[in-house]
């Protein structure tokens, strides 16, 4: 059994859009996805914008923390309950893993800073993922090939690196696609984009808000059972698979 603190970064009003739109809140579909990759997983989902906070830090193995919808960056005093709970879970000593906004609020936790990417949106997927010599060398990263792709979406991206991060991966459009952190009993691992999302959410949520071309989106749904949809997409039909999308959460819950 693994017990997993979940910390939803989205506020009530936005999950109960994400309920109604799609069935799940941010906190729960983080959830349902730990779960499919280890049935033992025990989440435990607390939403600091709501007011909620976790008791009882040491009961846990490890925390999430999710991605976000807020119009705010995590360097902005408005993310101070998220903060308040990771600083937290930091000084618990619970290895932690980010996605997105996750990993922006780590930044700025411990330091460096997260912003507005001047690149602009980045929503459907991040393509062409390079690893540096340490992603290569990190236990995250394992199993992981320069040049892939993963489902995104995100306005902000860290834009200065705490002093102590190691980068282990980033693209032409996000510099930092994943980090790490793990010195002073804090062990903390990041991605910018989401290994918890599958293909037919995201191409339907892009779809939804008319990001991308509805050819685009289509493909994206079906990219994982369908070669030629990730052909058109320019992106590598194994790395559209379940269990390739989510290596770094796999690797993540093994290290616990």
């Amino acid at each position: 059994m693994t017990r997993v603190l979940i910390v939803d970064s989205d506020p009530a009003e936005i999950n109960a859009r994400k309920r109604e739109n799609y069935g799940e809140s941010t906190g729960e579909a983080y959830a349902a996805a730990l779960a499919q990759i280890d049935a033992s997983c025990v989440p435990v989902i607390v939403c600091p914008y709501d007011g909620e906070t976790p008791d009882g830090l040491t009961y846990f193995d490890g925390a999430v923390f999710t991605g976000s919808a807020v119009s705010w960056s995590t360097d902005d005093a408005r993310a101070a309950p998220l903060a308040r709970v990771m600083r937290a879970v930091f000084a618990a000593g619970l290895p932690t893993f980010g996605s997105c906004n996750g990993m922006q609020l780590a930044a700025s936790v411990l330091g460096g800073a997260s912003d507005v990417s001047r690149n602009g949106r980045e929503d459907g997927l991040a393509k062409d993922i390079q690893l540096t010599d340490a992603g290569r060398a990190h236990p995250m990263m394992a199993g992981r090939v320069d040049g892939f792709a993963v489902p995104c979406v995100h306005r902000d991206e860290v834009t200065r690196l705490p002093d102590g991060a190691v980068r282990l991966a980033g693209n032409a459009h996000s510099p930092v696609q994943a980090m790490a952190y793990e010195r002073d009993n804090i062990r903390f691992w990041g991605v910018q984009y989401h290994p918890e999302y599958s293909l037919p959410f995201i191409g339907q949520r892009v779809l939804d808000w008319g990001r991308l071309h509805e050819n685009i989106a289509a493909d994206l749904q079906v990219a994982d059972t369908d070669p030629q949809a990730a052909e058109r997409l320019e992106v590598r039909y194994a790395d559209m698979q379940e269990r390739m999308r989510t290596t770094e959460l796999r690797n993540w819950l093994a290290s616990l």
